[in-house]
């Protein structure tokens, strides 16, 4: 199996990308932080704000299930799969080439 160029997908595909793919609503924005429901765990309150996003710094956290990390982990928790695998299907899901990694 190739590998994937990883640090190139988080470069190149934002957090906010990942959101929008997601379908994330934010019910709270001061400046480049939102806070909303969180898409890891399914919180049921729509007006909830216990999932924080720095859309500068491209990490997430709930303050409630405790997920956290980049876009890459945050689409792999939501679609509850491998890193691999979500950096290849997020890749694909917004027209992009994976940038595989080639080590011959």
């Amino acid at each position: 199996m190739p590998g994937v160029d990883f640090d190139e997908i988080r470069r190149e595909i934002t957090m906010q990308q990942v959101l929008d793919e997601i379908g994330f609503q934010a019910t709270h924005r001061d400046g480049d932080q939102l806070r909303g429901p969180c898409p890891v765990h399914g919180s049921s309150s729509k007006s909830s704000r216990v999932f924080s996003v720095n859309l500068s710094e491209g990490r997430y956290y709930c303050h409630k299930c405790k997920s956290r990390g980049n876009q890459l982990e945050l689409y792999a928790a939501v679609r509850d799969t491998k890193v691999y695998q979500a950096a290849v299907d997020l890749c694909h899901a917004l027209g992009r080439n994976v940038p595989w990694i080639k080590r011959w």
